[in-house]
């Protein structure tokens, strides 16, 4: 389905006390990298890393030591900072980059085909790359193909064939686990699954019977009993309850296990599928897109591992491409336009989206019932885990010509990466690709981002010799808890703090008493966020009522004119596409103004654009099925 979000939520907060001085607000705080509560997980800041790009979309990464393996549809790849078609170098659907530093490797084995999917070896001494490639360097590799972590070569002795899309990789032990839309593997029949030896590439027992649709995604249990599988298949060895989407197997036979939240989800055939599973100790985190009849689920889902039980569920409608746990925290990417059933963003029109939602692992409250209408499933009652305020703003590609940005996520202790067909991040040129970093080695230089006449005081004179100072909160993409500061003539007469976030900006006010009948006094806001980063708003004037003061009246003052933000003022209520600033490119031409996105449609059922059910672009000679 499709797109919306953003809600006129009230949150605040707000301690200090000064005589005559009062001030409204409520609310509780959300995770950041700062929260205010210790409780509340920290996120990773919102700070766009330098990354290295490309010029088409990734579809997969892994991460192996200090090193990111990406695999897409792509031809070159550039520096951070350089333009399209600046600086570029030969990267054929799979490359490499420094993960500490974002600068492109050496890596460059050049597939003819699409790589949709990437997994490493236990020791990290290899990968494992699957797609739709027939060559590598000019050597034949059908669909699947290995390489060294430590030299970059392909590997000579590993070599088994599919005759169809490759779409997900798994390893645990000596065994590598494969997914996709194939019907044989190596020669032998073997419906969308199949596994082979780690070294010596030979097909191993485990399949299942899977007659339609593909696998889109697996994962395998920390002590590789079982794969747990996912995609558009209806029914896996004959059941369908689990079985339709969804599927755990024995990851000796194939053979079907209990996977409880397969009755639940059921999402699947030509309208819906499940599209990631990822996993760790604490269990699977699996998303899915619904575009119809026979589907139901659009979000993120936490399911056990003993017999896969729904822990969480979140259903933010908009489809759901990737998600990855990290710590206590979940990330996902989308295009997320409603999450207020789970005490989120709700719909706005036009039609806004955050593509980078970030959420408790641990459930924290129940799903309220649905009420956008349409088919959407109703999950009230379920477990549900908390937003957290994780920001930054990705926007859309056009290379898949699907209207999306971030399509895949992978994650360690310390970085966070995005992949897909976005080309800007955080108002600033880069494609494809970006990291985000935790706090302590991040610039932590995402402040305050309303500035100017969007962060300017409404006064009045509610009462003799008094001045009420009224604003909309201001808002930054990693940090829920700002500090404001009120301005009278120049001077700092107010300190307080607020919460919110780009969907949600409490109006906060205070009344400054004890001012002089007659005198004009000038207004002014300052936002600062708990690392520094301060933006100042205009200011305002009004003339006080009243009797004036027998003392002399202070001096009417007009401040400074702030300095703005580096990135310029958002409009408030609108989802956060502003001009952007191009980012710095070795080459002295400019870079070219971007233009807005375009509006999409209102229709809240309006057809989806979805992927596409295989990839198509190089004639590979088929294996027969045996």
């Amino acid at each position: 389905m499709l797109w919306r979000f953003r809600s006129p939520v009230t949150a605040l907060v707000a301690p200090a006390v000064l005589v005559g001085a009062i001030f409204t607000g409520t609310g509780a705080a959300q995770a950041d990298t700062s929260p205010p509560s210790a409780s509340t997980p920290k996120t990773v800041a919102a700070d766009a890393l330098p990354t290295a790009q490309i010029n088409g979309v990734v579809w997969s990464q892994v991460i192996v030591g200090n090193t990111v393996y990406v695999g897409g549809e792509f031809t070159r790849a550039r520096p951070a900072g350089a333009s399209a078609g600046t600086s570029e170098v030969s990267r054929n659907n799979l490359m490499a980059y420094n993960l500490s530093t974002g600068v492109m490797t050496s890596f460059n084995p050049s597939l003819n085909g699409v790589v949709r999917a990437i997994t490493a070896s236990p020791d990290g001494s290899r990968i494992y790359v699957g797609g739709g490639f027939s060559t590598v360097g000019g050597v034949a590799r059908t669909r699947l193909a290995a390489f060294s972590t430590a030299t970059g070569a392909l590997l000579t002795d590993w070599k088994p064939t599919a005759n169809g899309t490759v779409r997900a990789l798994g390893v645990f032990g000596s065994t590598v686990y494969a997914g996709g839309s194939f019907t044989s593997a190596s020669g032998q029949s073997r419906q969308k699954a199949a596994s082979f030896n780690s070294s010596t590439g030979a097909l191993g027992a485990w399949k299942g019977t899977i007659p339609d649709g593909a696998v889109n995604a697996l994962t395998v249990s920390p002590n590789g009993d079982r794969v747990v599988i996912g995609g558009s298949f209806t029914s896996y060895n004959g059941a369908t309850t689990p079985g339709y989407g969804m599927a755990a197997t024995d990851s000796s036979t194939g053979a079907g296990m209990t996977w409880n939240i397969g009755k639940l989800i059921k999402n699947a055939g030509p309208n819906g599928a499940i599209l990631s599973l990822t996993s760790d100790a604490d269990g699977v985190y699996g998303t899915g897109y619904d575009y119809g009849p026979g589907a139901m689920f659009e979000g993120t889902f936490r399911a056990s591992w003993s017999s896969g039980n729904t822990v969480w569920i979140e259903d933010c409608h908009g489809d759901t491409y990737s998600a990855v746990p990290v710590g206590d925290v979940v990330y996902t990417t989308a295009h997320a336009h409603f999450c207020g059933n789970i005490g989120g963003f709700g719909e706005t029109n036009p039609r806004s989206y955050h593509r980078t939602l970030t959420f408790t692992k641990a459930p924290t409250g129940t799903i309220t019932r649905n009420v956008t209408g349409g088919s959407y499933f109703n999950f009230e009652g379920k477990p549900r885990p908390t937003l957290l305020a994780f920001y930054p703003d990705i926007n859309t590609g056009t290379y898949t010509g699907q209207g999306q940005g971030p399509w895949n996520l992978a994650a360690n202790s310390q970085y966070v990466l995005y992949g897909g067909e976005f080309t800007i991040v955080n108002n600033k040129r880069q494609q494809g690709l970006v990291r985000f970093a935790v706090s302590s080695i991040a610039p932590n230089k995402e402040g305050p981002k309303a500035t100017g006449s969007n962060f300017q005081p409404t006064l009045s004179t509610p009462s003799a010799n008094s001045v009420k100072v009224t604003w909309k909160s201001n808002y930054d993409r990693d940090n829920e808890q700002l500090t404001y500061q009120v301005l009278r003539n120049g001077v700092v007469v107010r300190t307080q703090t607020g919460l919110s976030v780009d969907w949600k900006r409490p109006t906060i006010s205070w009344t400054d008493t004890g001012r002089s009948g007659g005198t004009t006094y000038t207004y002014q806001l300052r936002a600062t966020d708990p690392f520094g980063n301060t933006v100042t708003g205009t200011s305002a004037g009004i003339k006080a009522t009243g009797a004036a003061n027998k003392t002399a009246p202070d001096a009417t003052i007009t401040p400074d004119v702030p300095t703005n933000a580096p990135d310029q003022t958002l409009t408030p209520e609108v989802a956060p596409v502003p001009d952007v600033v191009p980012a710095p490119a070795p080459a002295p031409a400019p870079v070219p103004e971007v233009k807005p996105e375009p509006v999409l449609p209102q229709d809240p059922r309006a057809p989806e654009l979805k992927p596409a059910p295989d990839d198509t672009l190089l004639p590979i000679p088929e294996v027969p099925a045996a």
